[in-house]
């Protein structure tokens, strides 16, 4: 286990690598210099001898791959360089964002989880009857819509008309209801699929037959047997949701004005904020990349076959 282990870990190395090596391409493919740039957004006048200047704390006047190695160094120990609008350290402003950014990616998790199981578990109980058609239409119909649309429905019903639900911030614990359940709805239907489709090929297997002649009844052969076994085939696909939660709030927490890293990445995009957009990437990329592991490392110990090797 350890070496099986130790081989995912040499092999994520190049894997980071490259993702830092293409986010800090990303500032040199850019149309505008970002020292004019940084002179811009500072209110400073645009000179020769300013850009000059400006390129020289910027490190702009050395070699691509020497800037790189320079930024790369300092990546190591933590140092993601200086905001261009508020003239602060990248990695504070992204602290300060990252915690609103969490909770609604756990919170949509929770609602993504409770409601797929539980609805996956209606339709199997009601496989092919009227109400299972009904529910997989309402999913397939909510995965199809865009999430801004849905997100300013959920405005205009919950916030206007019926003054339920705050529409923006986090000041209130109700907050995150809105948004949550608009970044769930999308996924919901997937894994509602998901389990179902995996539930009916478990209903195939041997072990149904024998647990049928033993005399155990549907639901106990349902909840005690196969949605273990669909549970075990969807992990990998269910875990791999919070990052994927983490990098597609960005439209959301606009749309609700929550102070999250979503918010902090489109007005760096707006403001030409380099070093903002450049951590953001290198964030999401790695987010993906842990994530990954830790449910390989997961699924590694909830299944017997892999610890053999098979």
């Amino acid at each position: 286990m350890q070496h099986y282990f130790i081989r995912r870990l040499i092999m994520m190395i190049p894997l980071m690598l490259l993702i830092s090596f293409v986010a800090f391409s990303l500032m040199n493919l850019v149309p505008s210099d970002p020292a004019e740039t940084m002179l811009r957004i500072n209110n400073i006048t645009v000179t020769d001898e300013a850009v000059k200047e400006a390129r020289q704390t910027l490190g702009l006047d050395k070699p691509f791959l020497l800037r790189y190695a320079l930024w790369l160094y300092a990546l190591l120990q933590g140092d993601l360089g200086k905001s261009f609008l508020s003239n602060q350290n990248v990695w504070d402003e992204i602290t300060q964002a990252f915690p609103a950014t969490f909770y609604l990616a756990v919170t949509a998790f929770a609602v993504i989880f409770l409601l797929s199981l539980t609805l996956s578990l209606l339709c199997m109980l009601m496989l092919n009857s009227l109400w299972d058609k009904i529910i997989r239409g309402i999913l397939f119909f909510f995965t199809a819509l865009p999430n801004y649309w849905l997100a300013l429905l959920f405005i205009w019903l919950f916030s206007v008309r019926l003054n339920w639900l705050p529409s923006n911030g986090l000041e209130q614990k109700s907050g995150i209801i809105l948004p949550a359940l608009t970044l769930s709805l999308g996924y919901i239907g997937v894994y509602v699929r998901l389990l179902r489709g995996a539930m009916l090929n478990q209903l195939q297997q041997p072990y149904v037959f024998y647990a049928r002649t033993r005399g155990l009844s549907e639901k106990q052969i349902l909840f005690k047997h196969i949605l273990q076994n669909s549970l075990h085939t969807s992990y990998i696909a269910m875990g791999m949701s919070i990052p994927k939660l983490l990098a597609g709030s960005v439209i959301i927490e606009n749309i609700f004005a929550l102070p999250g890293l979503g918010r902090l990445c489109i007005q760096a995009i707006f403001g030409r904020d380099y070093p903002v957009i450049q951590a953001y990437i290198l964030l999401m990329a790695m987010l993906f990349l842990v994530g990954n592991f830790v449910i390989d490392w997961l699924q590694h110990r909830r299944d017997p076959r892999i610890k053999r090797g098979y």
